[in-house]
């Protein structure tokens, strides 16, 4: 764990739980591709860019989840190094404070404060083309995130973000976080037809070819969305169909659990929703949803 592993000439990534990318930019300086998870993550890209000889320039983050930010701040005060970051997700990276939230759907319980979900603020600049250095291309993802993002290097290297994740993961966890099911499909069928000399996911091996992997993301996604249809084919409110969700996969229900899975099962109802699946009505005050 915190390697750094070297997938070109000047392309690495430092393999830890989210992936650090590292792209030397000159022959002392690098920038990183996210920060990791908080200030002990942060602590060793620190030391090994020092090992490498190599100054901080600048952190791009794909997207403001905290295990992507959460070393932001720390390195920042350190180097200060410029940080930069796309649409809304920039936002969300200097007032970390809006993922809690948003997640909780109000003022967030003091539970859902620690580092896990809410990273420390940091000083962010809008990501756009030419703030990057020569040769790098950004590659708009979203889905998993607001406006997520991913980067083609000059080297033919593309740091995928959270665009996808691994079979193992998705074994693992079943129900992966996502902010618009739409949107997020159609990001794996453009990741699908990439070519790159290699692929850096954030939470899955690197390797050159990624279309199957992004096939089996593609088959579980809808393998959920079909199972919360069937979940809906006679009435039930929201906590009755996570409740029968979380059964039917075997997943623990915890506080950070239920937020993170929650969402995502909220947003694919609007999803299935869109797509004249399912309808919801009230009745006796309850909120129901129904499959059409």
């Amino acid at each position: 764990m915190y390697e750094l592993i070297q997938v070109s000439e000047n392309c690495f990534y430092v393999d830890c739980p989210a992936k650090i990318g590292v792209v030397k930019v000159s022959e002392n300086e690098a920038v990183l591709i996210d920060s990791g998870s908080g200030k002990d993550a942060a602590k060793k890209v620190k030391r090994i860019l020092d090992e490498q000889n190599l100054s901080l320039k600048a952190i791009y983050n794909t997207h403001s989840h905290a295990d992507h930010i959460g070393g932001n701040r720390y390195l920042q005060d350190l180097t200060g190094c410029k940080i930069f970051a796309p649409g809304v997700e920039r936002a969300f990276t200097e007032f970390p404070i809006l993922e809690p939230a948003y997640l909780y759907g109000g003022y967030a319980l003091p539970e859902l404060h620690g580092k896990f979900l809410l990273a420390k603020e940091s000083e962010v600049l809008p990501l756009t083309p030419d703030a990057l250095p020569d040769g790098f291309e950004i590659i708009p993802l979203p889905g998993h995130s607001f406006d997520m993002v991913g980067f083609r290097t000059a080297d033919g290297v593309i740091y995928l973000a959270d665009c996808l994740a691994s079979t193992q993961t998705l074994e693992k966890y079943k129900i992966s976080f996502l902010y618009d099911v739409k949107s997020y499909l159609e990001t794996l069928e453009k990741v699908k037809s990439m070519t790159a000399k290699c692929f850096v996911p954030s939470h899955a091996p690197h390797t050159s070819d990624i279309s199957a992997l992004a096939q089996f993301n593609v088959d579980k996604t809808l393998e959920i969305a079909d199972r919360i249809c069937a979940l809906c084919a006679s009435p039930v409110s929201f906590e009755a169909l996570l409740s029968a969700l979380f059964a039917q996969y075997s997943l623990e229900m915890t506080l950070e659990q239920r937020m993170l899975v929650g969402s995502t099962v909220k947003c694919y109802l609007s999803y299935l929703a869109e797509c004249r699946k399912v309808s919801f009505f009230f009745e006796n005050g309850v909120m129901l949803w129904q499959k059409i």
